[in-house]
């Protein structure tokens, strides 16, 4: 059976699980899901994710939700197949789930919010992003890519030499950031500058995002 992925390209959470598909080079039928009517909060949406959020995941009786298990999930069934996400070894994993934690706890939330003054507010509404909100998540992103960038100095990637969830589950929104003024930030940091343009140039981000934004 093909697998199913219940989501939106407007998603970061659904682009993340598509990258991973798309690294591990495994065939799958996207089920788009209309955001805009509130499709995610509908009975037949919520018997596959109760909260009501994309994406959702099937792979034969298997019903999974929450992007970042579902690349775990992936990424473990399907180890022979594609880049290899998750090292083997249980050390060098641990290093690569620190980081992953990383993104979804010090990354995410301010990277979100970023993305929604400067990206998000535009295209939906046609409105400008809060300047002072930016500005205060301007300054909280740079203290985090501070951390990356000296964690980046040690290696070519966050969990160690190769590349991993860990980096795949910044792409999307970093993607998104790497149009807005917020490039800077980046660029200001060779190091950090160099592992965006790398992950940005994978064969699987220019597939699922079109084109390398970087």
């Amino acid at each position: 059976m093909v697998i199913k992925v219940y989501g939106s390209m407007f998603s970061f959470a659904t682009l993340r699980v598509l990258l991973c598909l798309a690294e591990k080079d495994i065939d799958f039928e996207l089920i788009t899901v209309d955001l805009a009517s509130e499709e995610h909060k509908k009975p037949h949406m919520l018997a596959l994710n109760p909260f009501g959020q994309v994406p959702a995941f099937e792979d034969g009786d298997l019903k999974l939700f929450e992007s970042r298990a579902i690349a775990r999930y992936i990424s473990r069934t399907y180890a022979g197949k594609g880049t290899d996400l998750i090292n083997p070894d249980p050390k060098k994993a641990a290093l690569e789930d620190v980081w992953l934690e990383v993104e979804a706890h010090k990354f995410d939330p301010v990277v979100g919010k970023l993305v929604w003054e400067l990206c998000m507010k535009r295209f939906l509404f046609g409105q400008n992003g809060d300047e002072d909100i930016v500005n205060e998540e301007e300054k909280k992103l740079g203290s985090v890519l501070d951390v990356y960038e000296a964690r980046l100095s040690e290696s070519k990637y966050l969990g160690g030499d190769s590349f991993s969830l860990a980096d795949l589950s910044h792409a999307p929104m970093t993607n998104f950031l790497m149009g807005t003024e917020m490039k800077r930030v980046f660029n200001a940091r060779p190091h950090v500058s160099a592992w965006v343009a790398d992950m940005l140039a994978r064969p699987a981000c220019v597939k699922v995002f079109g084109v390398s934004a970087y």
